[in-house]
């Protein structure tokens, strides 16, 4: 399986993959483990210089593993910078352009906001710099800032326990292809034990891939997507996914989506860490809730109604098909480069249908490098069909 990583710099923790393998996506979740850093902070205590975020004057924390010193600089993700937008009410846009062209007005700016309210409270996640003996102290990376009430739900804690439940579950599962983002993880997993024909949706569909016939392999089969953001970037989630097997096109289900919400209480000042027993109970609830799911989404009925329901819209013939991807697009939204993408995934497609225009906005999102953006394209594809469908 391709796989790409992306590392910010030699000494932070890994941040990206893409269609990995559970074992890499393992691997990078534990280094990022080792470096992490929550800390709740005052505005007084945050500074911006030369378009960094300084910590300074908060307390280190002594444990059983060393200390852990909190004062320091970290160079903030994009992520960041829209939480600090959107923290300190300054426009999005406004803040990304003066990164881009005058770092000094966006320092004076940030600082100036944080001045207004010094005892105002945040959560910063951040990476850990990797210090040598002898050298400066390393930079580290300021993932994203929050609410002082952020309830921390981490990727690979939510990961065990999601494949705990999975387990639990009872059902023959794989994981297909792991992503990992600077906002969210994405996990798919498939059972090829529970799959269905269907013949209807994918008469005259060939795979833009390598051109075979859903006439020939008119299989799905059941599946889900566990996503989790660390950056207040959304939920923990579990949305089935049903997987086409002649193109390996991913069809998202999101109105049935399962969900838990990272909101908790305030926290102290500090270092922020779980309780053995709050990490517990939560985990518990996660491993139960991901059974419940599993068993729900990988039934034969729940699939096979669901494919049904697609059908009856997938089966409209469009009389002039790029005028109908031309309205499906700009009713979702969707620009100008992925149009020309999806247009050219239909016409290999040979599906004349509003069907044909849900497998190219699938089969694109496949293509998409970015993992979020992939995802989103990913969960418009029944939109898609209704709106091609009506717009004929």
């Amino acid at each position: 399986m391709t796989q790409q990583f992306a590392e910010r710099a030699t000494n932070v923790a890994p941040t990206g993959a893409r269609n990995a393998e559970l074992a890499d996506l393992v691997r990078i979740l534990e280094d990022q483990n080792r470096r992490k850093l929550d800390v709740i902070a005052p505005a007084s205590a945050l500074r911006f210089r030369e378009g960094n975020v300084h910590v300074e004057g908060v307390e280190s924390l002594l444990t059983e593993d060393g200390v852990t010193e909190v004062d320091g600089i970290y160079r903030p993700t994009a992520v960041a910078d829209e939480g600090i937008a959107d923290k300190l009410r300054i426009p999005l846009a406004y803040l990304r352009r003066m990164r881009t062209d005058n770092v000094p007005l966006l320092d004076e700016n940030v600082n100036a906001w944080l001045r207004q309210e010094p005892q105002r409270r945040f959560m910063l996640r951040a990476f850990r710099g990797e210090n040598c003996p002898g050298m400066p102290p390393a930079e580290g990376v300021a993932r994203a800032l929050l609410s002082d009430s952020y309830k921390l739900m981490d990727n690979f804690d939510m990961l065990l326990a999601a494949l705990d439940g999975v387990q639990q579950s009872g059902h023959p599962t794989r994981v297909t292809g792991c992503d990992l983002t600077d906002r969210r993880m994405y996990v798919r997993v498939e059972s090829e034990a529970v799959a269905i024909q269907a013949p209807e949706l994918l008469r005259g569909y060939r795979s833009p891939f390598d051109g075979r016939s859903g006439d020939e392999l008119p299989v799905i089969s059941a599946g889900f997507v566990i996503t989790n953001s660390e950056v207040g970037a959304g939920a923990y989630t579990i949305t089935p996914r049903a997987v086409i097997q002649v193109c390996r096109n991913g069809l998202t289900e999101t109105k049935d989506i399962m969900r838990a919400v990272h909101l908790g209480g305030k926290q102290d000042e500090g270092v922020v860490s779980w309780s053995g027993q709050t990490q517990r109970k939560t985990l518990e609830l996660i491993t139960s809730k991901t059974a419940d799911a599993v068993r729900t989404f990988l039934s034969r009925e729940y699939v096979e109604a669901k494919v049904r329901q697609v059908e009856t819209a997938a089966g409209k013939t469009l009389a002039e098909p790029t005028k109908t991807i031309e309205h499906v697009t700009k009713t979702l939204s969707i620009g100008a480069e992925a149009k020309d993408m999806i247009l050219a995934h239909f016409v290999r497609g040979g599906q004349m249908t509003a069907g044909g225009v849900l497998q190219a906005i699938t089969s694109t999102a496949q293509t998409l490098t970015d993992a979020d953006q992939a995802a989103a394209l990913e969960a418009l594809a029944l939109p898609a069909l209704t709106a091609a469908a009506t717009h004929g």
